[in-house]
């Protein structure tokens, strides 16, 4: 299966297994089972979206966005739960504007599900990890 590294957004195909041991990145060698979200840009965004093999959850926020600011660690946390069964990504509204509106983010933060790059499911506002959790299982 495709994956996206989290730290240089390369392309890795990864063999699918239920549990991995070490898998590196083949472009950065850092570890792609490492909690790390991917911060995405205009630049990247179509790439990542339409050839990862996992389903892409992706933030969207803003640096004075208090909510934002709380849910960030608990994204973070829980994205290492899910490693290489789902790609969390950020993406920083105040600074891509262009997919800000794009997407229509009405509100932050928003995560949006996506799967073979269209848009499955999105909702809005701060979530604490529990609810996290069982939102992203509905996609694995």
């Amino acid at each position: 299966m495709k994956i996206i590294c989290p730290h240089c957004l390369g392309i890795n195909n990864v063999p699918h297994k239920e549990s991995y041991l070490k898998v590196n990145c083949g472009k950065c060698k850092k570890s792609l089972l490492e909690p790390h979200p991917a911060n995405l840009s205009s630049d990247d965004i179509d790439r990542v979206l339409s050839r990862s093999d996992i389903p892409v959850i992706v933030d969207f926020w803003a640096p004075w966005c208090g909510p934002c600011k709380m849910m960030s660690p608990v994204f973070k946390e829980v994205s290492g739960e899910f490693a290489l069964k789902v790609l969390f990504a950020k993406i920083n509204t105040q600074d891509e504007q262009f997919l800000a509106s794009r997407f229509k983010i009405r509100s932050i933060p928003t995560l949006i599900v996506f799967k073979n790059g269209k848009e499955i499911k999105r909702i809005s506002g701060a979530l604490d990890a529990e609810t996290l959790r069982e939102f992203v299982s509905k996609f694995v």
